[in-house]
């Protein structure tokens, strides 16, 4: 049985680079992120990837099907039984599709969605600060907040209703961040 621990934060929040290196000191999880797992496809210079391009240089969400298809490729191929994910869900129809597809999976357990939370203005620093691709810019951040902000009360309560929702501050020292975060992941394996 694959336990599944998805991320979540804002643009900027530090969640992959959290998830990074929660894997890196522990030989028993996978991580993978939703956008290097996306971003990867684009510059594959597939089909997909090209339609997938049409989204994310706009800042908007990639479709669900392809969403879902990525992410689920990518936990039945992981090498360890604990497997997370950061940068999903990101609306509430990702949610609900994930959700009705592990209704009827007996091979994958979600056993917890951990938020990295941060202000806006700090996610915008940390941003634009690094400046890592196109998709880096004023406009661009501002529409991935929107996106992100838009649906993050109704993702809240909905875990939160499962009892599996976990804030972690994602505003201190990334050392203590990922303590907290890395204590965590072990309490429920």
């Amino acid at each position: 049985m694959k336990k599944l621990f998805l991320i979540i934060g804002a643009p900027g929040s530090g969640k992959t680079t959290d998830a990074e290196l929660i894997a890196q000191k522990n030989e028993n999880i996978t991580h993978y992120s939703t956008g290097d797992m996306l971003r990867a496809e684009v510059a594959s210079g597939s089909e997909i990837g090209q339609e997938i391009d049409k989204y994310i240089s706009k800042g908007a969400i990639v479709p669900i099907k392809i969403a879902i298809k990525t992410i689920l490729n990518a936990i039945k191929n992981a090498k360890t039984d604990v497997v997370v994910i950061d940068g999903y869900p990101r609306s509430v129809e990702q949610m609900q599709e994930l959700d009705n597809y592990l209704k009827d999976e007996n091979d994958v357990e979600l056993i917890s969605v951990i938020e990295v939370e941060v202000s806006e203005n700090v996610a915008r620093q940390r941003v634009l600060g690094r400046a890592r691709g196109a998709d880096d810019n004023n406009e661009v951040f501002n529409n991935r907040m929107k996106i992100y902000t838009q649906p993050l009360q109704a993702i809240r309560a909905f875990y939160n209703d499962k009892n599996i929702l976990k804030v972690i501050n994602g505003e201190r020292d990334i050392d203590a961040i990922v303590n907290e975060m890395e204590s965590f992941i072990k309490s429920k394996i």
